[in-house]
């Protein structure tokens, strides 16, 4: 059963756009830990993608170094962020393509937005692509 929206706390919204912004001209990227289906904490991970303007691919050893820590933490993944310098914050062809975790979120976070960030979330599986709402809490 898909989730009728997703809770995130807004400390961790304003760590994902503040990121996005210090490299604005390149995709970001990484994952989120949650505990207790919470967002907890976010693992940037290095964009390692050919043209990282246009696209992302995360550092596999740091993915695996992430994962563990997560683990030791008693963490799950929650989601997998990554950013569209100048696109919208949908999932582009290659996302929905490459996408392999079908239990977890994928934020996309735009900015071509006229000076204001977007980020939404998606359950991707099989290439098909479902918006959940994004709910900020304290």
């Amino acid at each position: 059963m898909m989730p009728t929206e997703i809770q995130i706390p807004r400390k961790l919204a304003n760590q994902l756009l503040h990121l996005a912004q210090q490299s604005a001209n390149v995709e970001i990227c990484g994952l989120i830990g949650s505990q207790e289906g919470l967002a907890q904490h976010c693992y940037p991970i290095n964009n390692v993608a050919k043209h990282p303007q246009q696209h992302f691919l995360l550092d596999a050893g740091q993915q695996i170094t992430a994962m563990s820590e997560m683990r030791e933490l008693g963490q799950e993944l929650f989601a997998i962020y990554h950013s569209h310098p100048t696109a919208p914050a949908l999932p582009s062809s290659e996302d929905l393509a490459l996408s392999a975790y079908p239990a977890a979120l994928y934020l996309i976070i735009s900015l071509s937005t006229k000076g204001i960030l977007e980020m939404r979330g998606f359950k991707i599986n099989q290439e098909s692509a479902q918006e959940i709402p994004l709910t900020l809490i304290n």
